[in-house]
Parts: C-alpha cells; sequence; structure tokens
C-alpha cells in the first residue's frame, strides 16, 4: 500500500482553487496473480520461473518451508509419494521452525529460488504455520523444546483437547484439530522462535505469507487460554510489534500476506482482515456449483458473500484442500476449472490463486504420477490460462460490469471500456446476442482467433463449450 504526503513549501502552501482540474482519482484493482506450486520442490519451481513468469503470474506459492516429520507408523523412511510411502500432509507437520525439509530442499535451495525469481519479477510467498506441530510431538527438536523453556511450554493448556465445537472459538483457537496439538502461539518465546524463521525467511528472499490454520489463532477479542495473558500472536507476526526486542525484517505492507480463514458461523473475518487479507472459500465453493450446473447464477456469481472489502480476498477455484482431502473439486474436469479461472481472473477484485494439480492427475487417480517435489501439470501455462492472467494485468484499473447471456451459459465481465472476458460454463457451443461495454467493432481473441463483433452496446459471436476468450480494445 503506497501512501502519499504532501507538504507545503516556503511560508505558505499552495493552495488550488476549487474550479481547478484535478487528477482523475485511479480506480483500485488487484492485479496480482498467485501459482500454487503445490508440492513442487524448491528446486522444480525455480527451474520453471521463466515459464512462470511467461504465464502471467506474478507470484508463486510454495508449501511449507519448515523442518517437518518424516515418516509416521507403517510409514518409515520418509518416502517421495504424495500419498501412500510419504505423504503431502507431512508438510503440515513441523519439527522445528527452520528453513529446509527432505521433501521441498534445503535452505540453499530456497534462497535459490527466491533469487530466481527475483530476476523474473515474481514474488515468492510462502506457506507457514505456527499454529501446531506433528501429531507425534516428540518428534519436535530439542533445539525448540529449548528455545521455548522446555517441551511443556510449546502447546496451549489446552492444546491436546481435541475441538468438538469450530464455532466455539476457545476451542477453535487453543485446541487440538485433527489429532495436531496446538502450540501456545502467545508464549513470547516461541514467538521470538517463530519470527526468528520468518526473517530468515524473508533475508533469502520470501516476500510473503499464506497463514495456513489462521482462524485457530486467537485475536485480541478471543477468550484466552490459561497459558496466555494476551493474544498478541498477529500484532507480532505482521510486524507491529516486538517481541524480546526482535521484530519482523521487512514492513508489512511491503508484504503479500494472507490468511486460511474458512468461512463458518462464527469467524471473526472483519477482525482477521486488520492484518491480513483472507481467503474467499464460499466463493469458491460457489464458483464450483455453477460449473456443476453448467451456468452461472446470476443472483451470486458477482457476490464475493464475505463481510471484508474484495480487494483483500483471495480467490480460487479450487484449493489444495478442495482437491487433497474429501476430492470435492477433483472431479473438475481441467476445461472446467480453466473457464471458471478465467471468470476469477478477469474480474477487478479479488487475488486468484491457480492450484497446480499432479502431473498425469485425473478424476479416477487424483494423485497422477504421485511424487512430491516435481512440477504438477501443464494447466499453469496453458494459453487460456496465461491470456486470462495477462487480461487481468491490461486491464489494471479498470473497473468492471458484469454481463450474463439469457441463459447464463456464458457470463462477461467488462473492464471499462477497454476490454472484456466471456466465460462459456457450459458444455455446449453458444451462439450469444448480449449487452456489453466495448465500443462499436471486430474483436479476435488471441487464443481461439474467434471474432466477435459489437454494435450499439450488443455483443454477437459463437463460444466453444468450457471456453474463455480475451477481447481486448486495440
Amino acid at each position: 500500500m503506497k501512501r502519499v504526503i504532501f507538504a507545503a513549501f516556503c511560508a505558505g502552501a499552495l493552495v488550488m482553487p476549487s474550479w481547478a482540474a484535478q487528477p482523475k482519482a485511479k480506480v483500485q484493482t488487484n492485479n496480482d496473480v498467485i501459482l500454487h506450486a503445490w508440492s513442487w520442490s524448491f528446486n522444480t519451481i525455480r527451474e520453471n520461473m521463466k515459464s512462470i513468469a511467461d504465464a502471467g503470474f506474478t507470484m508463486v506459492q510454495t508449501s511449507p518451508a519448515q523442518q517437518c516429520v518424516t515418516e509416521t507408523k507403517g510409514d518409515k523412511g520418509g518416502g517421495n509419494k504424495l500419498f501412500g510411502k510419504g505423504y503431502w500432509y507431512y508438510h503440515y507437520q513441523p519439527t522445528d521452525w527452520k528453513i529446509g525439509n527432505y521433501q521441498l530442499g534445503t535452505r540453499d535451495d530456497f534462497k535459490a529460488m527466491c533469487d530466481e525469481a527475483k530476476r523474473y519479477g515474481v514474488r515468492v510467498i510462502v506457506d507457514v504455520l505456527p499454529n501446531h506441530t506433528s501429531i507425534d510431538d516428540t518428534r519436535t527438536s530439542d533445539a525448540l523444546d529449548a528455545a521455548v523453556g522446555g517441551h511443556e511450554n510449546l502447546y496451549h493448556a489446552n492444546g491436546f483437547n481435541e475441538i468438538k465445537d469450530y464455532n466455539d472459538r476457545l476451542q477453535c483457537t487453543t485446541g487440538q484439530m485433527g489429532g495436531l496439538p496446538d502450540v501456545n502461539t502467545e508464549n513470547p518465546d516461541f514467538q521470538h522462535y517463530y519470527m526468528l524463521y520468518v526473517n530468515d525467511l524473508l533475508k533469502c528472499g520470501c516476500r510473503g505469507f499464506r497463514y495456513d490454520t489462521a482462524k485457530h489463532i486467537g485475536l485480541p477479542s478471543d477468550p484466552k487460554d490459561p497459558k496466555s495473558p494476551e493474544n498478541d500472536f498477529w500484532e507480532v507476526a505482521t510486524g507491529r510489534k516486538a517481541v524480546k526486542g526482535l521484530r519482523m525484517a521487512l514492513p508489512e505492507d511491503s508484504l503479500f500476506i494472507y490468511g486460511e480463514v474458512l468461512q463458518d458461523k462464527n469467524v471473526k473475518e472483519t477482525e482477521y482482515a486488520q492484518y491480513m487479507g483472507l481467503t474467499a472459500s464460499n466463493y469458491g465453493y460457489i464458483m464450483r456449483e455453477a460449473l456443476k450446473a453448467a451456468k452461472f447464477d446470476t443472483t451470486k456469481a458477482g457476490n464475493w458473500f464475505h463481510p471484508v472489502e474484495p480487494k483483500k480476498l483471495v480467490t480460487w477455484v479450487e484449493s489444495h484442500d478442495t482437491y487433497c482431502n474429501a476430492h470435492e473439486s477433483a472431479d473438475l474436469s481441467l476445461d472446467q476449472v480453466r473457464a471458471a479461472w478465467a471468470w476469477l481472473a478477469a474480474r477487478q477484485f479479488g487475488t486468484p490463486l491457480f492450484f497446480s494439480r499432479p502431473n498425469n492427475s485425473t478424476k479416477d487417480n487424483v494423485w497422477g504420477d504421485n511424487i512430491v517435489g516435481a512440477r504438477g501439470n501443464d494447466q499453469f501455462i496453458h494459453p487460456e490460462v496465461a491470456a486470462a492472467n495477462k487480461f487481468r494485468k491490461a486491464m489494471a484499473s479498470e473497473p468492471e460490469a458484469l454481463f450474463y447471456s439469457a441463459d447464463a451459459q456464458v457470463g462477461e465481465v467488462c473492464r471499462g471500456k477497454k476490454g472484456a472476458m466471456l466465460v462459456n460454463m457450459s458444455g455446449n457451443e453458444v451462439a450469444v446476442s448480449m449487452k456489453t461495454n466495448l465500443p462499436n467493432g471486430k474483436y479476435t481473441d488471441a487464443v481461439h482467433g474467434t471474432v466477435f463483433r459489437v454494435k450499439k452496446g450488443t455483443l454477437t459471436g459463437t463460444l466453444a463449450p468450457l471456453s474463455s476468450y480475451a477481447l481486448i480494445k486495440k
């Protein structure tokens, strides 16, 4: 966020008369797009950085970079599978907060990746998770235990009691989730140790964070665990407050920080938004429902379904959780994912995140090649995905207007009078005659070479099934 400071010179400030021409106010937009390089190793991301940048992504999100569990009962030796001998969710079971793990690579690998990202103008975001440790808490490192004043001080008093009611804020923010014991994130010793990790990530070139299970870390207004005199983690984590003389190394407004705050009945979205951007999980559900219905719900497609201003939201068609856990989005075809992605990327607000599915995955084989560290499939460089990303950049500062065909199978995101993204959500070829803000003329999209015509505010043309078209005024 840029701050503008006005200065008065000499004895008095220069005052512009009220009738003087004033510069046109800049329209607020979100212009970034994130590639979630899910379970790619640091070296794999580095090797593909040019392709990531060429496809129009401005940020790349890594899986958790801290040390993590390497084996569990029945899986000795830390295999390299996403699911089987080794598991993708081992990333999410920390044993220490230091850079490097057997799945993604070393600290040197991480730094080399960040250096390469900087060369291409791409920012690296790291998935961080201070909320819990590995299920087997005996695997935490001796250094971590010593730093927090002993192993017992690493966890909340309530930290080994499983959450039974996720809408009970005390349980939600201090209890064990899915067998993962809850860290006492309010312990100043832990905060100091964790911020050393954050600052090391920043030193290596990281420029943002995705906070996993953010809604499970208490806010100042939340009830306190007996071991937590003050719920101040977010003050410390965002650099607003020092802990034991240590503060975040870079200013908060120079970083991209958002939290996984999945929406539910008793979630304090507006308070979390005082510290970071938030996930628009309900809107992701709306997009998937539209794909299943093969048409837009015109009463919902333009509504973010979130109490927080949309410029602070991270949006997606699917996340690694919707894909991996209950596989609720894994049955979406690649064509469907791309169509919905074009809609998200074209819109004025929200920062869209593109989840990289495993290579060679299908709805019947969700793990594909089933190799941790490997590159995902090639959808992130698909011409339609790249076109949507570049459309977003080209439409910077242009306000949106949404229109739909009579049967709602086709949606249109107009950005001022400069461009429009057309999206066919159906599996049918659709001929449209619909409203638009584009000026009169002939428009040809770069991916398909399809021609559309505009006359007196009406756009006509034919769209292939589950396809998108970026139209830009020359």
